[in-house]
């Protein structure tokens, strides 16, 4: 049974928050859109809210979204389709990303876009991407990106990401480019709040923790906004708060407790990203 893209509109989240400037370029893209399709790249520390942003975005619009993995893309053209056996005859089954592209409106998330097998796997969205906004295929003739089409990339950098690769400059210059960060710690506390149910208090004390850990290098550990949620969701099911550290970050006790005793908890939450102004998105 095929899907129908048009039904495929993600559901909003009402407690996702992003800076004011963010909210502001996503209306300008979204203008934008009206002209003709747009290419936005997300970057940002891991965890941090890309993907949950493009669904956002797609929720917010009522618009349907279909998001591709690039991790699994080996050749050229592994997107559209593939040649297939049947009775000892071959056919070729398209996908649903010449679908999705040729869909009006539609919200394409390309995931993880700097992790392909192989760099040459990309090269059929060079066209796809470009003024041009369409490609040929032998199997499927001229595809043409449908009108009003928004693509987003997401990706993360650094050596700490095995497998990924630098971004292809060509390929990045065809992006606008948005960056998102950490939550400052009041807008973080509200979030793990809201979203486990766990007590404000509760919330601060892994947002004191989480920040001063972010803050010292030393520590060499990624506390993301999405680990500082999966510890929110253990403390509220009753797990004690050293359990839930320890389990969400891979670390032993005797590591944590060091941690813990350096940072003398009971400190207050502070926004870490000075003046910025975070709104509801």
């Amino acid at each position: 049974m095929s899907l129908d893209i048009k039904k495929m509109i993600p559901e909003k989240d009402h407690h996702f928050y992003l800076p004011k400037d963010a909210i502001s370029n996503l209306g300008s893209v979204s203008k934008l859109s009206q002209k003709h399709p747009v290419n936005i790249l997300i970057t940002g520390k891991e965890g941090c809210g890309k993907s949950s942003l493009v669904r956002q975005y797609a929720a917010k619009k009522g618009l349907p979204m279909a998001t591709f993995q690039i991790g699994i893309l080996s050749e050229p053209g592994q997107l559209f389709g593939e040649h297939r056996l049947k009775d000892g005859e071959t056919y070729y089954q398209p996908f649903l990303f010449p679908e999705a592209i040729q869909t009006p409106g539609c919200v394409i998330h390309l995931e993880e876009i700097n992790r392909p097998e192989h760099p040459k796997a990309l090269n059929m969205l060079f066209s796809l991407l470009s003024d041009d906004r369409q490609v040929w295929t032998d199997e499927m003739g001229l595809i043409k990106v449908a009108d009003g089409v928004v693509f987003f990339a997401t990706l993360n950098e650094g050596e700490e990401f095995v497998g990924t690769e630098m971004l292809d400059a060509a390929l990045r210059d065809r992006f606008y480019i948005l960056q998102v960060g950490y939550l400052p710690g009041p807008v973080e506390k509200q979030v793990l709040s809201a979203k486990t149910g766990i007590s404000e208090e509760q919330a601060l004390t892994i947002v004191n923790i989480a920040n001063k850990i972010r803050g010292n290098p030393k520590f060499n550990i990624s506390l993301s906004t999405r680990h500082a949620l999966m510890i929110a969701e253990l403390l509220a099911v009753g797990t004690p708060i050293q359990d839930a550290f320890a389990l969400s970050l891979q670390v032993n006790q005797d590591v944590l407790e060091s941690i813990l005793l350096s940072l003398h908890l009971g400190m207050g939450a502070k926004g870490e990203l000075g003046e910025v102004e975070y709104e509801l998105y």
